[in-house]
């Protein structure tokens, strides 16, 4: 193979040509490496991906109330944004004139938002909406595998590329609280949906005639001592019960275990739960750079 008539980057040069293996030499930053012919294109394809990633990924998470959002470089998370679904535009646009090496707009929807309303961004942006259609690094043992949110496939994805060869419970505490469990050999296997906190309260409200509408508070006592605090204990302490319960069930059941919590309400969680956990609230949009690194290696 004349390996010399292969367009490189400037970065990367042949330098010998052995009887079954070339060495291939690239700049100071990232050093040589040893390949046989046949794998010759394979590792010219990873190097070029990992020269994709020095430039900058916009990630969105789009989700049943507001907006998240996080730029990063490779692994790197460098700034991350909350914003309400009405500023879409307007935010991202600021965001791409502050940070002017983003190329790639990776999004995740379960909102109302349609394609369309970043499709705008199309013409100075590469924009990539994550779907079911999509390659995922795990098994989808899904009994209904079209209907699994794409949010929740994204969180299983991070957990089985940041967290290989484990039984994983990933908790996401937002509007909903979504279950997911992926085995030790990457079989996704479901889980598990409830109310959110917001849910909790709004329903209590709304489906009783004189139960007043409260917004999170951590109740004095298991004991609530007046209506208000009476809430607040069902609310709060029902799900820390659900959250541990179902954690204590997984473990009975599966060793070798990472439970990973995330979502708007991993701070107040956290420190309430008996059960060890990672605990990281912007652990879909890292799993959504991860996914769209995944998915640039493998294409």
């Amino acid at each position: 193979m004349d390996f010399q008539s292969i367009a490189l980057p400037s970065e990367l040069r042949y330098r010998y040509n052995f009887e079954h293996y070339c060495l291939l030499i690239a700049g100071a930053n990232i050093g040589c490496f040893l390949v046989s012919p046949k794998y010759f294109y394979k590792k010219i394809n990873l190097y070029l991906c990992e020269i994709k990633f020095m430039n900058m990924l916009l990630a969105i998470d789009v989700g049943n109330t507001r907006i998240k959002g996080a730029v990063f470089e490779g692994d790197t998370l460098v700034e991350n944004f909350v914003f309400p679904k009405e500023e879409l535009r307007k935010k991202i646009s600021i965001i791409l004139k502050k940070f002017s090496k983003v190329e790639d707009l990776a999004v995740a929807s379960v909102g109302n938002l349609s394609k369309n309303d970043f499709l705008d961004f199309g013409e100075s942006l590469k924009v990539h909406f994550f779907s079911n259609e999509d390659q995922f690094p795990f098994d989808n043992k899904y009994a209904t595998p079209k209907t699994l949110g794409i949010d929740r496939a994204v969180l299983a994805s991070g957990a089985v590329l940041q967290f290989p060869k484990q039984n994983r419970l990933v908790i996401d505490a937002g509007t909903c609280i979504t279950y997911d469990f992926i085995d030790e050999d990457d079989n996704y296997l479901g889980g598990a949906i409830s109310p959110g906190f917001r849910l909790r309260y709004e329903a209590l409200h709304n489906f009783t005639a004189k139960l007043p509408l409260l917004t999170l508070e951590n109740p004095g006592d298991f004991i609530g001592n007046s209506t208000d605090q009476s809430i607040h204990s069902g609310v709060v302490n029902g799900m820390i019960y659900e959250i541990d319960g179902f954690i204590n069930q997984y473990k009975n059941k599966y060793s070798n275990f990472t439970i990973i919590l995330t979502g708007g309400d991993t701070d107040f969680l956290a420190k309430r739960l008996k059960n060890t956990i990672f605990a990281n609230s912007n652990f879909l949009l890292e799993s959504l750079n991860h996914l769209f690194q995944y998915k640039i290696k493998n294409d």
